[in-house]
């Protein structure tokens, strides 16, 4: 199987984790040649068809190391990939939700042990599925405890993965509030008792964000511009597209008969080309669109302990526990082996993640249509990949990696 350009900047990216530590006097010639070699990477990856475009950007000791883009942000239209094209980053967003849980709990307005219910009254007395009978029946029973905020931000709810009945396109159409969505994922029984799996959960994440209106008196959105995006200089990060800035978000593909053609309504978020009008739902979980600068920005701010150009958003105590593992004890914690889940964040807890050059302590998280950010405070290193196709995989991913670590040591 042909490797995808994600693959191919990973594997540039990848091998640039290990230049990255502390070099010798005489060796910056070493690190400019491994940054050399990203973009040719991904511009084989483009001309072999494997993926349309992308953005890859590295930041090294808090500085810009590399930042490039190639191939196509809109193919129909022959508009060019560039290095401040904006991108539908889907789940990357729940690390910002959590960000902006944090900020309440620091200012009181919340503790991440509270129970949901506590903010959102529509959480009392949940079900719980005690048995299932097929897919038509269930014996349902009341949960040992309520669900915490704390529960939702490590995905350990047992709130379902899927739409409640009613709501299956609802993430295409996202064309409800906030408030009434939340209200109607409460109905939904838990699958397991709280805290004792994991399970990935978009509702769970968006019921933070109905949190974060509650406990702020603010909607959701305006609570992330003003107390994250503004402070931070995220210029080009918003939920709801404006006019002006339309014309510089690149459009999403998949393949059809080994050709791209650009994805329809069915996706998440809707048709990419009409830019979520007459959206009412933010998507706490999977709604941000952002840049590559600005992402920088953002993970600059978690890896400098909370602050960025003497701007504090978080305290480092804070931002310590958000990128801790939290979940540990559970198998799995996360997507993949040797990943467990901090606060919002995916973190690597172990040496069957590290074989791909993330060490113990790398924190970040992926998107549905291929984007990716990480952050290694070991080797004061941030990555950001940024692509837009609905078919994203991490199996060659892992196997290039495996090459990078012989070819390196």
């Amino acid at each position: 199987m042909r490797p995808s350009i994600r693959t191919l900047c990973l594997f540039a990216l990848l091998a640039l984790g290990v230049a990255a530590q502390p070099l010798p006097r005489g060796d910056e010639a070493f690190l400019a040649g491994r940054l050399s070699l990203i973009k040719p990477r991904m511009q084989q990856a483009v001309d072999q068809g494997d993926i349309p475009g992308a953005v890859s950007m590295i930041v090294k000791d808090g500085k810009v190391a590399h930042l490039e883009a190639v191939g196509y942000a809109d193919i129909e239209a022959k508009k060019p990939m560039r290095t401040d094209t904006i991108f539908q980053i889907m789940s990357m967003t729940k690390p910002v939700t959590g960000i902006a849980v944090m900020i309440l709990m620091e200012e009181g307005k919340l503790s991440i042990t509270d129970p949901v219910e506590r903010h959102l009254p529509e959480f009392r007395n949940q079900w719980m599925v005690s048995e299932r009978e097929g897919k038509a029946r269930m014996t349902l029973v009341r949960p040992s405890r309520p669900i915490t905020i704390l529960d939702l931000l490590t995905h350990t709810s047992g709130m379902a993965g899927f739409m409640p009945e009613g709501m299956s396109d609802f993430m295409v159409t996202m064309d409800r509030p906030l408030n009434e969505a939340v209200a109607a994922y409460a109905q939904v029984p838990l699958q397991f008792e709280p805290g004792t799996r994991w399970m990935y959960s978009n509702m769970g994440i968006d019921t933070l964000g109905r949190i974060v209106e509650v406990a702020s008196g603010m909607k959701y959105e305006d609570f992330l511009k003003q107390r994250i995006f503004d402070p931070l200089g995220m210029k080009d990060s918003f939920f709801y597209p404006p006019a002006a800035k339309r014309e510089r978000i690149a459009m999403v593909y998949g393949k059809r008969d080994g050709k791209w053609e650009r994805a329809g309504a069915g996706i998440l978020g809707g048709d990419p080309a009409k830019f979520r009008e007459g959206a009412k739902y933010p998507g706490p979980s999977f709604g941000l669109f952002s840049t590559a600068e600005d992402l920088s920005l953002l993970t600059q701010m978690m890896l400098n302990g909370g602050t960025l150009n003497g701007k504090r958003i978080l305290s480092p105590a804070t931002v310590k526990m958000m990128t801790t593992v939290q979940n540990a004890k559970l198998e799995p914690s996360g997507h993949n082996t040797g990943q467990g889940y901090g606060l919002a964040w995916t973190v690597v807890k172990d040496q069957r993640f590290e074989v791909l050059l993330r060490p113990k302590g790398t924190y970040g998280h992926g998107g549905a249509f291929g984007t990716d950010y990480w952050v290694d405070p070991e080797h004061q290193l941030i990555g950001i990949f940024m692509v837009q196709v609905t078919s994203a995989t991490r199996q060659e991913e892992r196997a290039l990696s495996q090459m990078a670590v012989s070819a390196l040591k």
